[in-house]
């Protein structure tokens, strides 16, 4: 029986999901409505100082590489599946740039926030 990679991009896939589905409209909610307008959090919660402190440390690189990355597999997942749904089928192609990708924005995510010095 040949072996099949398969698995572990649906389970990058369904991480991604899971992620997008319960802790994005709360990240859309916390940085795009609530702290702008002030209405559960002061002003100054995202200033740069704030955001900086909050990459450096352990915690917040991790939670933040789980969010970039996780969500970038979901995406690259669900752009592979839409076109062979569209018809295109050169899947080896279209599995290197999608899946390519979504591994280079990742390791690029990685390096940058590993970078960051505290």
């Amino acid at each position: 029986m040949k072996r099949s990679n398969e698995p572990i991009f649906w389970s990058l896939f369904g991480a991604g999901g899971m992620l997008a589905a319960l802790i994005g409209p709360a990240l859309v909610f916390i940085t795009g409505i609530a702290v702008p307008f002030g209405i559960m959090f002061k002003p100054d919660t995202m200033s740069y100082a704030h955001m900086l402190a909050f990459s450096q440390s352990w915690a917040g690189k991790i939670f933040l590489l789980a969010v970039i990355a996780l969500f970038m597999w979901h995406a690259a997942h669900r752009i592979h599946i839409l076109l062979h749904d569209f018809g295109v089928h050169a899947v080896t192609a279209v599995r290197v740039l999608c899946y390519g990708g979504a591994f280079a924005g990742t390791v690029i995510a990685a390096y940058t926030l590993l970078m960051i010095k505290a």
